[in-house]
């Protein structure tokens, strides 16, 4: 007789030879149809003698018709292992789930193998899991649509953080009820002269002058009420600098914050110490600098620029084009403004300075093109080199022709041969020339001479002067 086991995981009856006798065969069956939604009797080994179904939807996938087949032979591969140890060690095993392949895609049942019976026979009972699966499916997408959504919130929250941190206008986060800066970004920090950190936590008051800050706390109380609120004016603490504050309200969460944008006045800005020292340097320096707008309109110059071009004051200088003392009139100032257009920068074009006295210089150009305000400027260095010039060795070239063998050809050849070799030579000359003025830039010898570049490259080539492959520029 079974004795009940206190100790077991499950509870079983602790007298089953009390069933004895009670059951008939049209009672077990019933029984056993209606404690799982399939019931399979197999015999030893493990061909399907006969089937319950009580579940209408494993009817349609065809459970009834198996009846005659091996067990393991209705289950997808994957699931061939689990079959066969079932059969094996059924009695001792707990349910296991396992997919029948049907027509309308693979159906989860979960199985427990009762113990073996008259002639090895056993009793396999199976629940269906496709509700179950489809509930675990739908939990499993909205588990991945809240992961989505989490990973969309984390990169729009550090696109808004780099957008905040990297804005070059200052703006202050204020906590609504207790009027503390709760964030500030660095433009804020580094115009309220704050170290990283520095302003957080502090009364947003603070950062105004004492006579300026009653208007601005009634600024924020409005802001608070209405969306649109006219700007406030301000100085800010400890210094003269003029601003314009505007606030408004929003929501994070159950918080209300206040956002305030702060615009410095034009010409309210205080020089830094690093500005007074970088206009120093560029006014002691040897080589002459100037800045001019879009249309070569000097806006300021140093005292090396001054000298060069002979003018009494820099003041005389400023308003000028920079074209009525740099380059030859018409050849070097374009060259070097189609440059910088191009490629944003040139360095040490040779070129000459005209001085207004009349004195001449070779120099070397270098220059940039940057934004101001809504349109362009230039920035340029140049560089005094007539005495590094006048100093050089004059190099010694091997003309083609003399204009003395020229003349000697004269009864030897026909004139016409004459003139073809005169014409070589001025035109060699000419290239050569070029190419030594625009540094052997020869896109810009070729719009000096009045050439295609193609057409350059051709005569480089007769000349022996270059191949055919177009040289960096």
């Amino acid at each position: 007789m079974n004795r009940h086991n206190p100790n077991a995981l499950t509870s079983a009856f602790a007298f089953p030879d009390a069933l004895s006798g009670m059951l008939s065969g049209d009672v077990t069956s019933a029984l056993l149809a209606s404690v799982g939604d399939v019931a399979f009797v197999l015999d030893d080994k493990g061909v399907i003698l006969d089937v319950a179904v009580s579940n209408p939807e494993l009817l349609r996938y065809g459970f009834a018709d198996w009846v005659g087949k091996a067990w393991i032979d209705t289950v997808s591969s994957e699931s061939r292992e689990k079959i066969a140890e079932l059969l094996t060690h059924g009695h001792a095993m707990q349910w296991r789930q396992v997919n029948h392949p049907t027509g309308a895609g693979e159906i989860p049942v979960r199985y427990m193998l009762s113990g073996t019976g008259t002639g090895g026979r056993s009793i396999a009972i199976g629940r269906d899991m496709l509700s179950a699966a489809a509930i675990q499916q739908r939990l499993l997408q909205t588990q991945q649509s809240l992961e989505r959504d989490y990973v969309r919130l984390r990169q729009a929250e550090a696109r808004y953080r780099l957008l905040f941190d990297m804005a070059s206008e200052p703006v202050l986060i204020v906590d609504a009820g207790t009027r503390r800066i709760t964030e500030a970004n660095p433009a804020a920090e580094r115009l309220l002269g704050v170290k990283e950190g520095g302003l957080s936590n502090q009364p947003v008051s603070s950062i105004l002058d004492a006579a300026d800050r009653e208007a601005f706390i009634a600024h924020l109380g409005a802001a608070g009420v209405v969306d649109d609120v006219a700007p406030v004016m301000g100085h800010l603490a400890n210094s003269t600098i003029e601003a314009q504050f505007s606030a408004r309200l929003f929501r994070q969460g159950r918080t209300a914050l206040v956002l305030v944008r702060i615009e410095v006045v034009d010409g309210a800005r205080e020089p830094t110490k690093q500005d007074a020292i970088l206009g120093n340097i560029v006014e002691r320096m040897p080589d002459a600098f100037v800045l001019a707008d879009g249309d070569l309109n000097i806006l300021t110059a140093n005292e090396a620029f001054v000298e060069l071009s002979e003018m009494p004051v820099a003041d005389r200088v400023a308003g000028e084009n920079l074209g009525s003392w740099l380059g030859r009139p018409g050849i070097d100032l374009d060259l070097i403004v189609n440059q910088l257009r191009e490629h944003g920068s040139v360095r040490n074009v040779a070129t000459i300075v005209r001085g207004s006295a009349g004195g001449q210089e070779e120099v070397e150009v270098s220059g940039v093109m940057a934004p101001m305000d809504d349109g362009i400027c230039f920035g340029f260095t140049i560089r005094n080199v007539g005495r590094r010039v006048r100093t050089l060795a004059p190099v010694e070239r091997d003309l083609p022709r003399s204009v003395d063998q020229l003349t000697e050809l004269v009864g030897r050849m026909p004139l016409k041969d004459i003139v073809r070799e005169s014409t070589d030579l001025i035109e060699r000359l000419c290239i050569e020339a070029a190419l030594t003025f625009t540094s052997d830039n020869r896109a810009s010898a070729a719009e000096i001479l009045g050439l295609s570049r193609q057409s350059l490259y051709s005569k480089l080539h007769r000349h022996g002067l270059g191949n055919l492959v177009p040289a960096s520029n």
